[in-house]
Parts: structure tokens; C-alpha cells; sequence
């Protein structure tokens, strides 16, 4: 974007919030930028693996306070133009100010990309620890949803917590936060990380309760490893549901053990949100698919086209 007009992207890509409202249900894979070589061999066979399966959509996440800003756009950028996937780059405001955001969102655009999901992002080092804004950046989420929007015609995802963000104070107040971000330009959310359908459901009655019918996918992300867990909880900021924590533990000393359980109650829960008509499904990976794949064949999915 240059001299601070709207971005024209060359070849615009589909809109996922046209793809979540017009073909129901979707399903879609999240990737995490790689830090090593090693790394970014397992990425690239990861989404060779997972491209044949046909999603609507992956996402590239973005690391916290930007660390991994130029690796991000560069394998979005690449996922856009040597693969068959339509790739959604992640954005987030920590450590950036307003000019070097539109850069990233200029290169997207260079690159014909037109999904981006926004959110402000956890300060680097302790994602708990004390939110401190860049001074010529932007203080919320649905400050950057108006600035992705006002760059050019961009779709816009923002994140939704089922328990709700670590930040908030209760939960009314979390989801008149959430309306907010989708009031501010959002065409579609996503959702940290659960593991109980029913934190999934009570989020959607809240979230329609206020008026907002913008369309919100589940996130989801099998325990392969009993430390999933708690990584899980680190991540999400939400509790493990004890008596799924107790199932894990009887079967702690088992890693395929444990293993099966997570495929199997990732699939489940799937399955039930399915039946409860959400709009898609969306697979934190972890850069591995094979247990993705597994939860894929347990639900049968139809492949597109």
C-alpha cells in the first residue's frame, strides 16, 4: 500500500467469509511458522500431506510480539503461490506500529492474499505479563480489523474465546469485547483452542444473545501427548476439563494410548459440533497431520468440487 491508499490485489483469492456463510461446513488446517531448517522440512511435508485433502482454507500463525513477522508473510506468500491451498495469514499488533502493519499488509496484498486473521496478540516472553502498546501502533483488536479493511478488500477473521480471554474481567464483558471486533469489520471468527463442545455452544448463545450472527468456527486440537495439556491450558488460558484430564491420566503411562484417546475425543467432539451445525472445523496442527488426518477419516469428510 503505498501513500496510504487502498491495496488492489492482483488476482484476488476467495473471501473466507463468503466460503464460511455460502458452503457449509468448512474445514481448515493451522500451521505455525518454522524456526529451523528441521522445522520447516516438517511444515512443507505437513501441508503437502493435508493440501490432498482439500480444505477450504490454512492459516499461518503469527509469532508473539511479531518474532516471526517475515517468516509468517513468506510462507503465506508461498502457500499462495506453489500450492493449491488458500492460505489466511495472522496478524497481530504486538510491537508494531501502525506503519510497519500496513507493510506486512502491502506484502500480502502484493502477493494476492486477501484473508488475514487479526488480533492484538500476548505480550513476547509472558503471555500473562503486562500489555504495553507500541506508541505509534494500535491498542485493541478491532483497531487492527479497521485498519486490514480500510488497506483494501481484505477479509477479515478475528479470535473468540469459549471460556474467555485471560484478560477479561467476566464474561459479559468478554463477549461485549468480542461483538465489538465482529462490529468492527470482521466477517468471520475463530476459537482458541477447547475441549468441551458445550464451552463452544454457550459461546455462540452469548455472542447471538446480543444480535451478532457473524459466523464463529471451532477451534480444535487433539492431545497426542499427555503434555498437550498442559500446554493447552498455557495457551488458551482456560482450564482442562477434569474428568477428560482424568481419562488422559489412567492411561498416562501409555503414550499410544494416550494418543488414541486424544484422536478419539477430538473426533467425538467434532462430530457432535457437526450435528450442532457449526460453521467448519478448524485443525490446530502443530505443523503434524497425521493425527489430524485420523480425526479427518473418522468424520468422514466430503472433499469440495
Amino acid at each position: 500500500m503505498a501513500l496510504g491508499l487502498p491495496s488492489v490485489l492482483p488476482n484476488p483469492q476467495p473471501a473466507i467469509g463468503e466460503l464460511i456463510r455460502d458452503r457449509r461446513p468448512t474445514f481448515s488446517f493451522e500451521f505455525m511458522p518454522p524456526k529451523t531448517a528441521q522445522g520447516e522440512r516438517l511444515l512443507w511435508q505437513a501441508i503437502r500431506e493435508l493440501e490432498s485433502l482439500r480444505p477450504s482454507f490454512v492459516s499461518i500463525t503469527y509469532g508473539a510480539g511479531g518474532s516471526t513477522r517475515d517468516t509468517t508473510v513468506a510462507v503465506t506468500e508461498r502457500v499462495a503461490t506453489e500450492t493449491t491451498l488458500l492460505p489466511m495469514a495472522h496478524l497481530t499488533a504486538v510491537n508494531h506500529s501502525v506503519a510497519e502493519l500496513r507493510h506486512v499488509i502491502g506484502r500480502l496484498a502484493a502477493a494476492g492474499v486477501r484473508n488475514v486473521l487479526a488480533v492484538r496478540g500476548d505480550p513476547p516472553g509472558d503471555p500473562t505479563g503486562e500489555w504495553i502498546p507500541h506508541p505509534d501502533g494500535v491498542d485493541y483488536a478491532e483497531d487492527l480489523v479497521r485498519l486490514v479493511r480500510d488497506a483494501g478488500d481484505f477479509s477479515v477473521g478475528v479470535a473468540a474465546f469459549p471460556y474467555k480471554h485471560p484478560r477479561s474481567p467476566d464474561i459479559d464483558s468478554d463477549t461485549a469485547y468480542f461483538v465489538r471486533k465482529c462490529r468492527a469489520g470482521a466477517d468471520f471468527a475463530i476459537t482458541q483452542m477447547f475441549f468441551d463442545a458445550d464451552e463452544y455452544l454457550r459461546l455462540r448463545d452469548r455472542v447471538v444473545a446480543t444480535g451478532c450472527d457473524t459466523p464463529i468456527i471451532p477451534g480444535v486440537m487433539p492431545v497426542t501427548k499427555v503434555s498437550t495439556i498442559e500446554r493447552s491450558e498455557q495457551l488458551s488460558g482456560a482450564p482442562f476439563p477434569p474428568a477428560l484430564a482424568a481419562r488422559f491420566e489412567r492411561v498416562a503411562d501409555d503414550p499410544e494410548a494416550v494418543r488414541q484417546l486424544g484422536v478419539e475425543q477430538a473426533s467425538e467432539m467434532c462430530q457432535r459440533l457437526l450435528d450442532e451445525g457449526v460453521p467448519g472445523i478448524h485443525f490446530i496442527t502443530f505443523n503434524r497431520s497425521t493425527a489430524t488426518r485420523e480425526i479427518w477419516r473418522n468424520l468422514r469428510v466430503s472433499t469440495p468440487g
